[in-house]
């Protein structure tokens, strides 16, 4: 049994387990929900809420949410049985509080939420909206902010508090990055879940007879079983039905060269040119600032890159992407991508799949890896497209001015876009990642340690191919449809 980071991330982890087993046991999935939530929570005594049958209650509503179709089109969802043990008094004044003759915070509060009682404020939190201006205004600085933690993590500002102090997500503004759900201490927010649909999508192929089922696999990866080695992980997958797993580092070759040549030949025109394989920092752009959607390089993703060449050597097969991200969930219903990649699970979501086959990754026979670079294997960490694109320019041979601004996390991505906007940026190339680290800070993620930087620079060095242009020479790239075709 791995050590998992959390008891959420436990607890997510035995939901999908179950579901898994009980699918390949052949069971009906909707008559079993109960007892998968005690089976999981099995009492007397509860483990972290007041009592069994809320924990059962909310394992049920995760279980549910894994099972049934997805209700409109947004992958993270908070479950508000469970979005109850937060402070929900956000604003509060402190013994910091002087009693100033101007009480400044009282005058700016747009509810006269603020009472004065012998002089010190104090806040009704049956008024208070949470505006923060009392905060604001106070010299003493004697009003605290305790924020709530999925509040803090979201970058694009698409969590909100309701009147009954729940937290909800305004759909308008998420970019499914999905930090919510791993900063969220109490488990209220889940992706969706694509186990079954996976598992039957592989039962479907008829031992890949009907159709060939392909898994691609991010090249982040590299850190995240690191009990094993890579090629018994990828032996692994196989093992679990898929007729072939092949390492999306390929598609980031591809994409590495065709950004490259793009970058060179509109790059006069453009001033500035943003990367486009973090689907949740295009999603950002395009809800933020769409007026500089002109600037978001058209080249695809990679995981586009590697399901369209599959498709163009084997056009009966079916493609699942794993990997960290539960914004790749959101990118494979893009109008002009869509069908694509018919799939998308999490490293979270794999390794469930695993354990409830039995299959002990350690005991896996090796199997070969393709042979993607070194740098097309960088991409899964902060500064390795730029990297990439930086050596494809230099390869090929490309005479042009590159002048990268690297964007570590989606704060950065806020601050750096401010600027483009405002035509201040220096530089010309914006790599842009909403995790933190890049691809191996992925909200999935089983690790999120700082070692999986390393260890993706360990993956990248296995590498036989010295660059992306020699990884890529014999693929018959011109045949594929690189060229993203965006909704403005």
């Amino acid at each position: 049994m791995r050590k998992f980071e959390s008891n959420v991330q436990y607890t997510k982890y035995l939901v999908n387990k179950e579901i898994a087993k009980r699918y390949i046991n052949g069971e009906k999935l909707e008559d079993v929900v109960d007892d998968i939530a005690e089976t999981i929570i099995p009492g007397p005594e509860p483990l972290t809420r007041c009592c069994i049958y809320k924990e059962r209650h909310i394992v049920k509503e995760r279980a549910k949410f894994a099972i049934e179709p997805l209700e409109g089109d947004n992958v993270i969802h908070i479950l508000t049985s469970a979005c109850d043990e937060c402070p929900v008094d956000r604003y509060v004044v402190t013994e910091a509080c002087r009693g100033c003759l101007a009480h400044k915070c009282h005058e700016v509060c747009p509810k006269d939420a603020i009472m004065i009682v012998g002089q010190r404020a104090y806040i009704n939190q049956h008024m208070c909206i949470e505006c923060g201006r009392c905060k604001d205004a106070c010299p003493f600085t004697a009003i605290s902010d305790v924020q709530r933690p999925c509040l803090r993590s979201c970058g694009a500002g698409a969590i909100v508090i309701d009147t009954n102090k729940k937290a909800y997500i305004d759909e308008e503004k998420c970019v499914s990055c999905g930090a919510c759900v791993y900063q969220c201490p109490f488990g209220a927010i889940v992706d969706k879940s694509y186990v079954v649909d996976t598992l039957e999508l592989i039962k479907n192929s008829e031992g890949n007879t009907k159709y060939k089922v392909y898994a691609i696999v991010a090249p982040s990866i590299s850190s995240q079983f690191t009990n094993a080695k890579i090629e018994q992980v990828i032996n692994g997958i196989e093992k679990l039905g898929f007729y072939h797993a092949i390492e999306v580092a390929l598609g980031a070759d591809i994409v590495a060269c065709h950004e490259a040549k793009e970058f060179s030949e509109t790059i006069e025109e453009r001033q500035w040119m943003t990367t486009s394989c973090c689907p949740a920092f295009v999603k950002y752009i395009q809800k933020n600032y769409p007026d500089l959607m002109g600037h978001v390089s058209n080249t695809v993703s990679p995981m586009i890159a590697i399901a369209q060449m599959i498709r163009h050597l084997d056009d009966n097969c079916k493609i699942v992407f794993i990997g960290p991200c539960t914004a790749k969930k959101m990118e494979i219903k893009e109008d002009d991508i869509k069908g694509i990649v018919d799939l998308v699970i999490t490293f979270e979501e794999l390794q469930a799949m695993l354990d409830a086959h039995e299959i002990d990754l350690t005991k896996c026979e090796e199997t070969s890896l393709d042979n993607a670079s070194y740098y097309g294997r960088l991409f899964a960490r902060s500064g390795g497209v730029t990297e990439a694109v930086k050596q494809a320019i230099d390869v090929l041979g490309i005479d042009t001015n590159f002048e990268p601004v690297k964007c570590d996390g989606l704060s950065e991505v806020v601050k750096t876009l401010k600027v483009a906007s405002m035509g201040r940026l220096k530089g010309n190339f914006i790599e842009g990642m909403a995790c933190r680290c890049g691809c191996i800070g992925g909200a999935a993620s089983l690790s999120h340690g700082p070692k999986d930087v390393t260890e993706v620079d360990k993956y990248g060095k296995l590498s036989k191919e010295e660059n992306s242009v020699q990884a890529t020479r014999i693929l018959e790239i011109e045949k594929l449809d690189l060229e993203r075709k965006y909704k403005m």
